[in-house]
């Protein structure tokens, strides 16, 4: 098996998500008492969400550098991102460490191809939302992203991820909003919904919506399962 790195943190609760996921994906395919081998730096979220609010993105850069750093000398062959907003950096990271960077973008565009569609409704921070580095990973693959057009309903999913979600608080009255803007989305032509914050999957599930759903954390951690197991 291949030791893999989590940077996660950013934040616990769906950090504990890609733990679970992940280590129930290799005893799925292994059996017995085999559970992935892996390192994790945790990040204060408090620290991160500062820096970012603040939009000094090189200073978050330096601290996923130095949690990269700290895993590899581990001995980890691959890191591993728990959360969507920190692939804004992604690239920048993987140029400065010494073992592959596995991007959620790139993965979550694969399995959307794999359906062939071409439009999907993108919800998650506004930076995953507004910037162009999950964007254009779909892009890449000729996929084109819709968001949300009204401040407000950005404004309400960034409020929601880190107020309620990131608490590990998910409300019935939260998920119904979410669900009536995802829906608005596909009205606007989006074949599928990508939940591209590693917390929404709390609110949304697989069947509640007409379309296919795309939720990162799921195709992330199966990425980290395939490559450990590669």
């Amino acid at each position: 098996m291949r030791k893999i790195g989590l940077i996660g943190g950013i934040s616990w609760v769906s950090t504990s998500d890609y733990y679970t996921l992940i280590n129930k994906g290799i005893n799925e395919k292994l059996g017995g008492l085999n559970f992935s081998e892996c390192l994790i730096y945790s990040f204060n979220y408090a620290d991160i969400k500062k820096n970012n609010e603040a939009n000094d993105w090189d200073s978050t850069f330096n601290m996923l550098l130095k949690a990269a750093e700290v895993l590899q000398s581990g001995g980890v062959e691959a890191i591993f991102l728990c959360a969507n907003t920190m692939h804004l950096i992604a690239d920048r990271l993987q140029k400065a460490i010494n073992v592959p960077l596995i991007h959620i973008a790139e993965e979550t565009a694969i399995e959307i191809q794999k359906k062939e569609i071409k439009k999907v409704g993108l919800l998650g921070t506004r930076f995953t939302m507004e910037q162009d580095f999950f964007k254009n990973k779909l892009a890449e693959k000729g996929i084109e992203a819709i968001i949300p057009e009204s401040e407000e309903v950005k404004d309400f999913v960034q409020y929601t991820i880190f107020e309620e979600l990131g608490r590990g608080i998910a409300s019935e009255e939260t998920k119904k909003r979410y669900l009536e803007i995802a829906n608005d989305l596909i009205k606007n032509g989006a074949e599928g919904i990508i939940l591209g914050c590693t917390e929404i999957p709390m609110l949304i599930k697989e069947g509640d919506l007409s379309v296919p759903i795309f939720d990162t954390t799921l195709i992330h951690t199966k990425a980290a399962v395939d490559f450990q197991l590669s």
